[in-house]
């Protein structure tokens, strides 16, 4: 799940990155553009509410390109990013 809000009095968004707690097992980062693409910066961390995430915040108007590194070097795509072309998820922040 990706939640995007708007940061009170600032031209931000903050993009929450959420999966379920143990789907996929191991830990989990999210890989992107706005962190030079750096696997362990941004480590999905667990949840009261049965899930983890990680939260990130950009300038509104900005695409954000990312992908989840999971456990054993696996990549994958969220299916809630506004796209997802050959080699990332793509998010737009109007």
């Amino acid at each position: 799940m990706i939640r995007r809000s708007r940061v009170v009095k600032s031209n931000e968004v903050k993009v929450t990155f959420a999966l379920p707690q143990d789907n996929p097992a191991g830990p989990v980062s999210v890989v992107g553009d706005f962190n030079a693409w750096t696997p362990g910066t941004h480590v999905l961390a667990k949840r009261a509410n049965g899930t983890r995430s990680v939260s990130v915040t950009a300038p509104a108007g900005s695409t954000l390109r990312f992908r989840y590194l999971g456990d054993g070097g696996r990549w994958f795509d969220d299916p809630d990013a506004d796209r997802v072309d050959h080699d990332a998820g793509v998010i737009d922040l109007t």
